[in-house]
């Protein structure tokens, strides 16, 4: 039985292939202590099989890289009660006999976005998800990016909009992306949660902003020819045909790929199954 599950911060989703590989069954449920969020989904993959290759697709930061005494613990996260925690250890002990794959979430999402999603056909791809943080993962020159640990674009330092003063949430770096334009950011700074905005008033200018400012970072390092932005925040009517303008605007004609491409920001095909079914690609 092939099996994945995308641990988020907020969520965490669990599912089993069919014969395609495609998601037979899921389950989505609150991610709660590190103990607790684990034991539900292997108590729910149990009563399906016995799981012989589990993809893990994890958020951050968590240690990816084999050769790391730490691989497979979750690392410096301000999400209470993780840090540290050994995320493949416990599955392993739970999972007796499982073969596990361990990538980010972020990565996952990529790889399902370009194998059957807004990617399909490109070999240099970017995806962005915008939560309770926000992180990227990369396709470049048809392989998943890693680096040493993993990517960490939602801690870039950007510009501040003119006309914003809010100090950032991200407990590690204040008004980095993530603190500045994350949905926990947006909670704080308005006061009410992103879906309950409505999408003309001045505060998706502002989200909006910051995105086309950590894209144009992006463009400059790694060239992607596709940038798909996914996550809940991303989900409002509109938001990627606003962070397009404001990058082309700020991007002043420069960088050829975007030039070249129309639909440079998009929205994920898969919406919300794209981390899970990485996840499942990540077993196979």
């Amino acid at each position: 039985m092939l099996a994945g599950i995308e641990l988020g911060g907020t969520k965490t989703v669990v599912a089993v292939a069919g014969v395609a590989g495609e998601i037979a069954e899921q389950y989505r449920f609150a991610s709660t202590e590190p103990e607790k969020t684990l034991d539900v989904a292997m108590d729910w993959l149990s009563q399906r099989g016995v799981v012989s290759r589990l993809g893990v697709a994890a958020f951050g930061p968590v240690s990816v890289n084999e050769a790391r005494e730490d691989y497979g613990c979750i690392l410096n996260t301000p999400k209470e009660g993780w840090s540290g925690f050994n995320l493949m250890g416990y599955l392993e002990a739970g999972l007796s006999g499982a073969e596990l794959v361990l990538d980010t979430d972020v990565n996952a999402a990529v790889l399902a976005e370009v194998k059957s999603g807004a990617a399909r056909g490109f070999e240099n791809v970017a995806y962005i998800t915008i939560g309770t943080g926000i992180g990227a993962g990369f396709f470049v020159d048809g392989k998943l990016l890693h680096g040493a640990v993993h990517s960490e674009f939602g801690h870039l330092r950007v510009p501040r909009h003119p006309d914003d003063s809010f100090e950032g949430v991200c407990p590690f770096h204040g008004d980095c992306l993530e603190g500045l334009a994350s949905g926990t950011a947006i909670g704080k700074r308005w006061g009410t949660a992103g879906d309950e905005i409505p999408f003309h008033e001045r505060a998706w200018d502002i989200e909006a902003w910051y995105l086309a400012h950590g894209i144009q970072s992006m463009l400059a390092v790694t060239n992607p020819s596709r940038v798909i932005i996914g996550g809940g925040v991303s989900q409002v009517t509109g938001f990627h045909v606003k962070v397009e303008a404001i990058l082309r605007e700020i991007a002043g004609g420069y960088f050829t790929v975007l030039e070249e491409t129309k639909n440079y920001v998009v929205a994920p095909v898969l919406g919300q199954n794209a981390g899970i079914q990485g996840a499942l690609l990540l077993a196979q």
